[in-house]
């Protein structure tokens, strides 16, 4: 991600960890998306120089909907416990499975262990008894801190791209 936010922005990969330390460390604390919107607010607009209607639209949408870290957990996981359960995927049923996380993590909510609510449907999409989801909870509240964090580091390079390549009417903010 700091590669896209270089890319759309210029601020090399370093510096923009630099400057969104702030809403990360939150995140890490809290692992909630939704308890970090204010500081990621704040930092989009005051650290990244995002105008304030776009922070305002892309960032409690991306606190929503944008759970790309819950996604790939709840994939990789479904393939773990596929696995350790015997249970052959085989390509396409990986492939169905990346898909259900996809859409499974847009409603996760925001707050700690929100994910486990959408990783039952994707483990009855790949066919892994529910039970499972017990061997998830060992190690859920750990990787919780991280998946936020990659989530939250997501939303504000959503920032910077709508900052990029957002239209702006001159004539309506005039």
């Amino acid at each position: 991600m700091p590669l896209l936010a270089w890319w759309v922005s210029g601020i090399t990969p370093w510096r923009f960890l630099q400057l969104i330390v702030q809403p990360l460390v939150t995140a890490l604390a809290t692992s909630s998306s939704a308890a970090t919107l204010p500081l990621s607010m704040t930092t989009a607009e005051q650290q990244l120089k995002v105008k304030r209607a776009r922070c305002a639209f892309v960032l409690p949408l991306g606190a929503t909907a944008n759970m790309d870290g819950t996604a790939l957990f709840e994939g990789i996981a479904a393939v773990f416990l596929a696995y350790m359960f015997g249970i052959e995927l085989g390509t396409v049923g990986i492939i169905a499975v990346f898909i259900v996380a996809m859409l499974s993590s847009v409603g996760a909510p925001g707050m700690p262990s929100g994910s486990m609510a959408g990783m039952q449907l994707v483990l009855i999409a790949a066919g892994i008894p529910l039970e499972a989801i017990g061997l998830l909870l060992l190690i859920e509240r750990p990787l919780d801190t991280f998946r936020t964090a990659v989530n939250v580091e997501g939303d504000l390079v959503g920032c910077l791209v709508a900052e990029r390549f957002g239209h702006t009417d001159e004539a309506a903010t005039a």
